[in-house]
């Protein structure tokens, strides 16, 4: 239902998932913006906020263990879409053996992300 990214740059980021979500942020001060996509909320917030309020429980940008997975209609459409504004492409589209279509990207965080859709049978 809710997940929030810890960052250093909030703006930066805000900045980055506007444009992949295609939705505006709804900004709560300086140090929290949010993303309501429909199924769920991608918050983002500070990482100087998040250390006044809870020390040493968060660091920014050292994830290496959780995908960030957004259902789209077409994976293929939001590479081309995508393209030149991600400079990270982890992997570009295909079709995964559990039955999905993936493309995986970093954001400028290095949070992995995934935009998929069910694969289309042939």
């Amino acid at each position: 239902m809710h997940t929030c990214l810890i960052t250093s740059e909030v703006k930066r980021l805000v900045e980055f998932y506007e444009p992949v979500l295609n939705l505006k942020a709804k900004w709560s001060g300086p140090d929290y913006a949010e993303f309501a996509t429909g199924v769920g909320v991608l918050a983002i917030f500070s990482s100087d906020a998040q250390e006044k309020y809870i020390p040493g429980s968060a660091e920014a940008a050292k994830n290496r263990s959780v995908i960030l997975e957004f259902k789209v209609m077409d994976p293929d459409s939001e590479y081309l879409r995508l393209k030149n504004f991600v400079k990270v492409w982890v992997k570009p589209p295909a079709t995964q053996p559990w039955g999905t279509r993936s493309v995986y990207f970093r954001d400028p965080d290095g949070n992995l992300v995934d935009s998929y859709a069910p694969a289309k049978a042939h």
